[in-house]
């Protein structure tokens, strides 16, 4: 555990695991993922959970129910993108709304939602980005996720699951939020490449967006986790059918088009899932997910591959430059390459033509 001294957080989590009955366990903090949450596992015998800090202040805050553009604009960020951030009665109400579908989510054992903390099911280490290909057949563990995303699809999810008594709101992933995310492309990708856009620039990008966004529209909308790749997913094979895969990551989870989540698997920023199955794949999922007009879901998911890789762009030379971590800069090729090839769809000519005009030398760097 941190030392009480330089982790202001420290006594704060010692408190809360000691009311949780955890105190005789031992804990150990391991690597995160890019937000500010911080995780420790507790281990005690052959018994173990994961704690999750997820400290409210340290990011802004989230979407208020029905707030106006104006006001979204005015809280940041995360209202903007509808992004929980460190909301820990998010996680809870949609990780207790997945489980009770027989979905392999970590079940909530204990929390203090108030604070930030929780103590969740400890799925093991068996991510898919670590099984794969040394343990597991990655066409096999990729089937099993695209038949996971077709059956929460085919799933009724509340607009208001609760946790603990307390009720949180699955909103919509709207035009602001998409264009927010395609923004963070023009605010921050773009300069890394030597190029300040002007204002004409970002209107421009704005209007070619507009331009392919209403290709969203030709299916009904479904829970979309928002960040469904190997590196969040946990390989489960004791248990059955869709339950094989552990979910994590997802108290981001809005109600948006289907192709999303299958486009963050098929298409990750941080591994290379072998170009022959993003077809199989996608076949499989149209198919479990009981979709109609595949021209028209083809379209819809050229469109959110762009968009998911122009926001991934920005927040990785924003990871690199504002907040100190280099390293996501060696990620920028892969997801350059998605881009471009993504670019290619016939959907997408309104904001090729746009890349195009803004920062050709993206074509070089792919």
């Amino acid at each position: 555990m941190a030392d009480l001294q330089t982790d202001p957080r420290a006594q704060a989590r010692t408190d809360f695991i000691t009311a949780a009955g955890w105190d005789d366990a031992k804990v150990e903090p391991f690597p995160g993922d890019a937000s500010t949450r911080s995780y420790f596992r507790l281990s005690r015998g052959q018994e173990t959970a994961i704690l999750m800090d997820a400290p409210g202040a340290s990011e802004a805050p989230a979407c208020p129910v029905d707030a106006s553009e104006e006001q979204r604009q005015s809280l940041g960020y995360n209202a903007v993108a509808r992004l929980a951030g460190n909301n820990t009665t998010a996680f809870a109400a949609l990780a207790g709304a997945l489980t009770a579908r027989g979905f392999s989510a970590p079940r909530v054992l204990e929390a203090d939602l108030d604070q930030g903390f929780l103590i969740i099911e400890d799925l093991t280490d068996a991510l898919f980005a670590r099984l794969i290909p040394s343990v597991a057949h990655e066409g096999a563990l990729y089937a099993t996720a695209v038949e996971t995303l077709g059956a929460i699809y085919r799933s009724s999810f509340e607009r208001q699951p609760t946790a603990f008594g307390k009720r949180w709101t699955v909103q919509d992933y709207d035009a602001l939020a998409l264009h927010a995310e395609t923004e963070l492309f023009t605010d921050w990708y773009t300069p890394h490449l030597g190029k300040a856009p002007s204002d004409t620039d970002k209107s421009d990008w704005r209007t070619a967006w507009s331009q392919v966004l209403p290709l969203l529209k030709a299916h009904a909308p479904g829970l979309v986790l928002r960040d469904f790749h190997a590196e969040n997913l946990i390989w489960l094979p004791q248990r059955e059918h869709e339950a094989k895969v552990g979910l994590l990551d997802f108290q981001d989870a809005l109600f948006g088009h289907p192709a999303y989540d299958l486009v963050s698997l098929i298409e990750d920023a941080r591994r290379d899932v072998a170009s022959d199955l993003a077809q199989p794949l996608t076949d499989r999922f149209f198919k479990a997910a009981g979709l109609a007009d595949r021209d028209a879901f083809d379209a819809a998911a050229a469109v959110l591959a762009a968009q998911r890789n122009a926001k991934i762009l920005g927040i990785f030379v924003r990871l690199a430059k504002r907040d100190g971590k280099p390293k996501y800069l060696d990620l920028l090729p892969r997801v350059e390459r998605h881009f471009i090839r993504d670019l290619a769809h016939p959907a997408l000519a309104p904001v090729r033509n746009a890349v195009m005009a803004l920062t050709p030398a993206l074509f070089e760097e792919a």
